[in-house]
């Protein structure tokens, strides 16, 4: 078949209805039919020879030329498609490095091999601009919730049309044992949507926290319009979830909102997360009072929280236990996942044992340094003293409140703390001296011959060593490993040296190390501030 005897129109009516039919730009679809000409021709004048086509986007009409470039006589490597400057002279006035000649040549025959080559090319290019057209639509849809229609299932996934593409809900990402059969209607939350080989992969969700609230979003005007805002979402897909809301106008109750007209805005997300029970809980700033919230329907006594380590101990009555941990621990895990907090439950009587033997060490620990008796040292521990350095270095005020001191036995008392403190320093500074500590550590501001001696234990010796600590290895830190969090020990943690000192301190060695220029560091500092007040003012 010749190019010219066929209908010069029909390649743009082609082009047309395959671009109208794939939802494309015809552009797109005439460059591919270029291109799948241009091969065929190559295969008739030669595969070296740069043969191009072009398309009249009027007429239809086909019109193949050959490119040849100048080049320099020592480049010159395909004598097909390019040519020295004296042989161009031949062709061009004139000519000079970097030109080309564009001479027309005859349309090819295009034979059975040719044409089914040039129809491959064109499919591949159609299937190409598909993916791209898919992806570029699908994209800035991730975190919406999208209507479609189950296609098939394969081995536990399900794949959906959803309009212009297909998505596919993973096995995990359904709620408890659905099932699906081919044409029903199902609603996810797109999750992530990506470029790959094979086309855009979209992956949906109905599992995801997301999920969750998206539906509020459509079930309650409040939150759509901004006045109510969904602050954390914690799922047991399919059987439990807590949601925390918080309303912008004093006027409106965020719980209310939520719930509806005898329940009927939950309800409908109810529906359609197949009847998981959903608790609605006001947020609040306060971690403890939110978590207290959270744990609902449990009876909370008492909370203590270690912003630190990010864990928060909740004291319930005995009878209580049971309730604010949940049917396989499923309360207390989703209060944890919405307040992102790792939570400590007990009764009050493993909280009062434990607070006994708290009472017992410190008592123990005043009697054995101090050299009191038993009821003297328990004076102290009820008074609110914890440790020696509290005795040590109070004012001597605080002591006389205790039933029978006078000045004379407070004084007494703290010269027998500090005696033995410093008892403590100097065997301490020996030790570390002979574990080869160097005066530049021992010296070092902040560090008590105590920490010395537990730094030269682990290696470090010198202000060299220590400059070169981070300081999670100082103060101790928690990391997560396969989604558990794992306590890290510091070196100085049974000192109570915080993340922020242990941070000081090592940005100080550096500094007199001349690691780091003061300079820097105090601008450093000055823009922290003024990023941190940037976010006060902005929240």
């Amino acid at each position: 078949m010749a190019i010219t005897s066929a209908n010069q129109l029909e390649l743009l009516q082609t082009a047309e209805a395959v671009a109208r039919e794939k939802m494309i730009d015809p552009g797109l679809v005439v460059e591919a039919m270029e291109e799948s000409l241009a091969r065929a021709a190559k295969s008739r004048y030669g595969a070296e020879m740069d043969i191009r086509v072009s398309i009249d986007r009027r007429t239809g009409k086909a019109t193949f030329t050959r490119v040849r470039t100048v080049v320099e006589e020592e480049e010159l490597e395909n004598y097909q498609a390019e040519f020295t400057v004296e042989q161009a002279k031949q062709y061009m006035a004139d000519p000079q490095v970097g030109d080309t000649f564009v001479e027309e040549v005859p349309p090819v025959e295009l034979g059975r091999i040719a044409a089914q080559s040039a129809k491959q090319v064109i499919l591949q290019k159609v299937r190409e601009a598909e993916r791209d057209r898919q992806f570029e639509e699908f994209k800035d849809r991730a975190g919406t919730i999208i209507n479609g229609v189950v296609k098939r299932e394969e081995y536990g996934n399900v794949i959906v049309d959803v309009g212009r593409g297909e998505g596919i809900l993973r096995r995990n990402e359904k709620i408890g044992r659905e099932s699906y059969r081919p044409g029903d209607r199902i609603r996810c939350f797109i999750k992530d949507v990506r470029r790959e080989t094979r086309g855009p992969q979209i992956f949906l969700s109905r599992t995801a926290p997301e999920f969750m609230a998206e539906l509020f979003k459509m079930e309650v005007p409040e939150i759509y319009d901004g006045i109510i805002e969904i602050k954390a979402v914690a799922r047991d897909p399919g059987s439990r979830a807590k949601i925390g809301v918080i309303s912008f106008d004093g006027g409106i109750d965020p719980v209310g909102a939520c719930v509806g007209m005898r329940g009927s805005r939950v309800q409908a997300v109810v529906n359609e997360l197949q009847g998981e029970k959903i608790d609605i809980i006001p947020w609040n700033e306060d971690m403890p009072t939110f978590l207290v919230n959270a744990l609902q329907p449990a009876e909370v006594s008492k909370v203590v929280l270690d912003e630190d380590a990010e864990r928060i101990e909740v004291v319930v009555p005995d009878e209580q236990l049971s309730l604010a941990i949940g049917r396989r621990g499923q309360n207390v895990r989703l209060a944890s996942q919405l307040t992102g907090l790792d939570i400590d439950i007990m009764t009050e009587e493993e909280e009062s044992a434990r607070r006994q033997k708290e009472f017992e060490e410190r008592t123990r620990l005043f009697m054995d340094t101090l050299d009191l008796d038993e009821f003297f040292a328990q004076l102290l521990v009820s008074e609110g003293f914890t440790n020696l350095e509290e005795v040590a270095y109070v004012e001597v005020d605080e002591l006389l409140v205790i039933d029978g001191v006078d000045e004379g036995t407070a004084n007494e008392l703290q010269t027998r703390a500090r005696e033995f403190l410093e008892e403590q320093a100097r065997k301490a500074l020996e030790s570390a001296r002979e574990l080869g500590a160097e005066d530049s550590l021992i010296e070092f501001e902040g560090l008590t011959p105590q920490m010395v001696e537990a730094l030269a234990k682990d290696g470090v010796k010198t202000l060299e060593d220590f400059a070169t600590c981070a300081d999670w290895e100082l103060a101790g830190g928690w990391t997560s490993v396969d989604g558990q969090r794992v306590k890290d020990d510091g070196l100085l943690e049974p000192y109570d040296v915080s993340l922020e000192e242990a941070q000081n301190m090592v940005m100080t060695a550096r500094v007199l190390l001349g690691w780091v220029d003061p300079t820097e560091l105090e601008a450093e500092t000055e823009e922290e501030a003024e990023d941190g007040e940037t976010e006060e003012n902005e929240a």
